[in-house]
């Protein structure tokens, strides 16, 4: 079965920076695609990022592009999300996910974690 767990959300004041991370089970992960999305209160689930687990090819959102980085430890099966340069519209639940399309959308990946809460402060 397989599972994914989010960690390291908490708040954090504009500028600041937070890493995140996605431990994975349950799957051989070499062939997907991990991808990070959040989700604000009252809006649509967006695409933040995402790591192809054997190539290590990454893609990002727009609006984050040059603060985030997203990186894979293969040996632990973990996904990392370093953010850094935090802004207020930052502010959201973030979840892994995998998937074994690359894609920026929600529909393409089957599994999700629970998700993790970052808040940013003025």
């Amino acid at each position: 079965q397989v599972q994914l767990v989010e960690s390291g959300g908490g708040l954090v004041q504009a500028g600041g920076s937070l890493r995140l991370s996605c431990a994975a089970s349950g799957r051989t992960f070499s062939s997907y695609n991990m991808g990070w999305f959040r989700q604000a209160p009252g809006k649509e689930r967006e695409f933040v990022a995402a790591i192809n687990w054997s190539a290590g090819n990454t893609y990002y959102a727009t609006s984050v592009k040059g603060r985030f980085t997203v990186s894979r430890d293969n040996a632990k099966n973990t996904v990392y999300l370093q953010m850094n340069s935090l802004k207020r519209e930052d502010t959201a639940v973030y979840y892994c996910a995998t998937s074994g399309y690359r894609s920026t959308y929600s529909s393409a990946y089957d599994y999700w974690g629970q998700g993790t809460q970052v808040t940013v402060s003025s």
